[in-house]
């Protein structure tokens, strides 16, 4: 398993600061990041945080997945490697 997760359905007012936090409660964060919009620099909803082992990163899973974090239940699950976006699909 990868210690690496997906968090999903993030309050867009969640920064990265308070994402670390909240997870810290599972263990050692060893990295947090919202994913924000390039042109408005608004969250995006969702982001990923690293967990420094297999068991913080399965503890978060079961402590924060389904959790209710300002009015919204957050996703929580190990994140899948980002697939490759061919140039062959623009029209």
């Amino acid at each position: 398993m990868s210690n690496k997760l997906y968090v999903g359905n993030l309050p867009f007012s969640a920064t990265e600061d308070s994402i670390r936090e909240l997870f810290a409660e599972a263990g050692t964060v060893t990295s947090a990041t919202v994913i924000v919009d390039r042109d408005t620099n608004r969250s995006k909803g969702f982001g990923f945080v690293e967990m420094s082992t297999d068991e913080e990163a399965n503890k978060a899973i079961s402590t924060f997945d389904g959790k209710d974090l300002d009015g919204r239940a957050l996703k929580v699950s190990v994140a899948r490697p980002r697939e490759d976006r061919s140039s062959n699909n623009r029209w």
